[in-house]
């Protein structure tokens, strides 16, 4: 699960990513020192760890995502769900309601999310 999952720096560094992509290697640089105050080896050093893991590039100094923020995020969960409730998203979902976090916008929109798919695609 470690490859989709991000501490909280490491969401931000991201999420700097995702919403500048693609960009020079060296405006990277520059954003993450003026928005998370590292310094160039910090910001490389980071760089390469979510490189080596899969989720961005770093190709000839143009640093863009392999994973889109959507994709990560996706994947996420449901390793999430795998691994916490043994793949069962009803489980998850009824977890989730018992702690009355459920509003009826939620409610709505996740008939809505249910009615669009058959058979485990989108209609």
């Amino acid at each position: 699960m470690d490859e989709f999952k991000l501490g909280a720096v490491e969401t931000r560094f991201a999420e700097l990513i995702w919403a500048n992509e693609p960009l020079p290697s060296g405006e990277l640089v520059k954003l993450c020192a003026k928005e998370l105050e590292w310094k160039k080896s910090t910001t490389y050093t980071v760089l390469k760890k979510l490189c080596d893991r899969g989720i961005f590039q770093n190709r000839d100094g143009m640093v863009s995502s392999i994973l889109s923020q959507k994709e990560f995020q996706s994947r996420q969960s449901r390793r999430f769900v795998e691994d916490t409730f043994s793949g069962s998203l009803p489980a998850f979902i009824a977890a989730f309601a018992d702690g009355g976090n459920l509003t009826e916008h939620d409610i709505s929109e996740i008939r809505k999310m249910i009615d669009s798919y058959e058979g485990g695609r989108r209609k």
